[in-house]
């Protein structure tokens, strides 16, 4: 009988993969036809079947921005690079997306541990940093145990110095795994979706309006209260803004 469950689970595993496939072949012979919303059509239902990737995003960004959704596009380049913050094309492609949007804000300058985090830790995923300790954990365990069944000492020190480095490297590895892990697990973002939104200064109807945002602003989101989200954008400023007319990032 396990067998058996295993069988069809197998199955069905790849009836889903070839289906998700198929969809992404006839979703990239839409876009080629410049049909994008019969394309957009294609890539959702691969979403549908509960599968993601870098490469879908970025393909659904593409046929947004090309229908002039600039929410709609910046929020799936956004998720392209969570899954992959190495994916090139949909950092470029989100740089000119940008330039779409209404809001012109200047951020907070960078320190010099947010300049590293940036341009240092951020160039890869937490998985993708999880993977390098491993990696160093098991150079380092391999030239551990050479230096210690080696005789030659020229070999033995350069074996031991060897895993001392992976070990280092190992250490380092996973102190940036834990740190984007713990960042992407308590950060949530989100983008705008509506053409103009009220941010207020307190999560009710009545209150004051302290600024505008609009279509394609990325915010961060700070707290909630009933249908209002506590929010902060670039430059600093904090408010409140109806939850309708905002849209997550998810997290995967």
């Amino acid at each position: 009988m396990k067998k058996i469950l295993i069988l069809l689970v197998f199955i069905a595993q790849n009836l889903f993969s070839q289906t998700a496939e198929e969809l992404f072949i006839k979703g990239n012979e839409e876009y080629k036809l410049e049909h994008y919303s019969e394309a957009i059509m294609h890539y959702q239902k691969i979403e549908d079947l509960g599968l993601s990737s870098s490469e879908l995003y970025y393909n659904l960004g593409n046929c947004y921005y090309k229908l002039n959704q600039v929410a709609a596009s910046i929020f799936n380049y956004e998720k392209a690079l969570l899954l992959d913050p190495l994916n090139e094309d949909a950092q470029t492609n989100l740089v000119f997306a940008k330039r779409l949007t209404v809001d012109n804000i200047e951020e907070i300058p960078l320190t010099i541990f947010q300049k590293l985090d940036a341009t240092i830790i951020k160039k890869l995923s937490f998985n993708e940093w999880a993977l390098s300790a491993v990696a160093f954990s098991i150079i380092g365990s391999l030239f551990f145990l050479l230096f210690y069944f080696s005789f030659t000492p020229s070999k033995k020190r350069l074996f031991f110095i060897t895993s001392i480095i992976s070990f280092l490297l190992l250490l380092i590895t996973s102190f940036f795994t834990v740190k984007e892990y713990s960042y992407v697990n308590s950060t949530v973002e989100a983008i705008i979706f509506s053409e103009k939104s009220e941010v207020k200064n307190a999560p009710t109807m009545n209150s004051d309006k302290i600024f505008m945002l609009h279509e394609g602003t990325k915010v961060l989101v700070l707290d909630s209260v009933d249908n209002w989200k506590k929010i902060r954008i670039a430059d600093g400023k904090i408010g409140w803004i109806s939850s309708q007319e905002i849209k997550i990032i998810h997290k995967f």
